[in-house]
């Protein structure tokens, strides 16, 4: 008896190859986020450019050397206190006491050299120490206590002011009273055409200094490390608290030079100055591409975010936009910068 043989099943035809969304080719937006996460100055710097070109074609006197003069006097205070704003923002802080700091050791400088009658050195000593102080104090209840930095500043900020209504007595106090030394700061070189104060070229040196101490030595690499991932930080041995503290008094430090230089430029020492600058602090360091999250940024990249401010506030006057526009805009563009920062963080690396 005979069996036939089982009919050999036919081979199933193979699966057709698709490709998956890791292997998938990257599109032009995919490229960019990762141009721009890994490039932090080229957003910045395209922005900047674009907004000299776009101004320059709206008002001719833009471009003149006595406008870009006044953008670069207008930049140094604002730029400073950015500076000392990227600091706390690296270590995904933030410092709503900016301005407050600034204007109150402007009215320390000004009353010890005025009213007192000490010598300029010694009140402007007085009024660095003010600013470490207060640093120092910001950086205690964040360490020590363990608050968030928004709430500390957001506190800190009216408890300075009141110290600065109640040292100064709501007065003004004039430059034509004070030291020369606290006035020098407003003087100015001629350079190309362009008038530069000297609190401009102070500001570039700060700049300097703090992009070597970032990247240069370990103290920055701790800072940056802190920022990123500071439970991280901490298991890698770094001293987080102590990095937080310095961090928090070297920002202040800044602020009360820039409040020297506050006073060179408005040639005074007021009390209600500054009202506006921490939001225009903030603007500038999110603009020049570092992250509100921490551990992502660059100096440079904060004096471009400076100009970007400081351009559009001087190119929307010219163009006879009210003040009240020219705040509209510049909250526009702190939105969208930190929508942007949030998009590129999200680059694949």
């Amino acid at each position: 008896m005979t069996t036939s043989n089982p009919a050999k099943a036919s081979p199933e035809p193979p699966s057709p190859v698709t490709l998956d969304d890791d292997v998938r080719p990257p599109s032009l937006a995919d490229r960019l986020q990762r141009l721009l996460h890994a490039q932090a100055t080229l957003g910045p710097a395209a922005v900047l450019l674009v907004a000299v070109a776009a101004f320059a074609v709206i008002s001719p006197a833009f471009l003149q050397a006595s406008n870009i003069s006044l953008i670069l006097q207008q930049t140094a205070v604002i730029g400073t206190l950015a500076l000392g704003q990227t600091l706390i923002i690296l270590t995904a802080g933030i410092d709503l006491s900016v301005g407050a700091i600034m204007v109150l050791c402007s009215i320390v400088m000004g009353r010890l050299s005025a009213e007192l009658g000490l010598p300029g050195p010694t009140a402007l000593l007085a009024g660095l120490a003010c600013g470490i102080a207060c640093g120092l104090f910001n950086g205690f209840l964040v360490t020590k206590v363990k608050l968030p930095p928004f709430i500390v500043t957001l506190g800190s900020m009216n408890i300075f002011f009141a110290l600065n209504l109640w040292i100064s007595r709501g007065e003004t106090i004039r430059g034509s009273e004070m030291s020369d030394l606290l006035l020098w700061t407003g003087q100015v070189v001629t350079v190309g055409g362009a008038r530069i104060t000297y609190g401009s070229i102070l500001m570039l040196v700060i700049v300097a200094v703090l992009a070597y101490a970032l990247h240069r030595t370990r103290w920055g690499r701790h800072v940056y490390a802190t920022g990123d991932d500071r439970e991280a930080a901490r298991l890698a041995g770094i001293r987080v608290n102590r990095v937080l503290l310095s961090v928090y008094a070297v920002a202040g430090l800044v602020y009360a030079v820039g409040a020297w230089i506050m006073i060179g430029r408005i040639a005074s020492a007021s009390p209600q100055a500054g009202l506006m600058d921490n939001l225009d602090s903030i603007t500038a360091v999110v603009l020049g591409g570092t992250s509100l999250f921490g551990g992502r940024g660059l100096i440079i990249g904060t004096v471009m975010g400076a100009l970007i401010v400081g351009v559009c506030r001087n190119g929307l006057s010219l163009a006879g936009v009210d003040v009240l526009w020219q705040n509209f805009a510049v909250g526009l563009l702190v939105i969208l910068a930190v929508s942007l920062d949030q998009w590129i963080r999200k680059a694949r690396r």
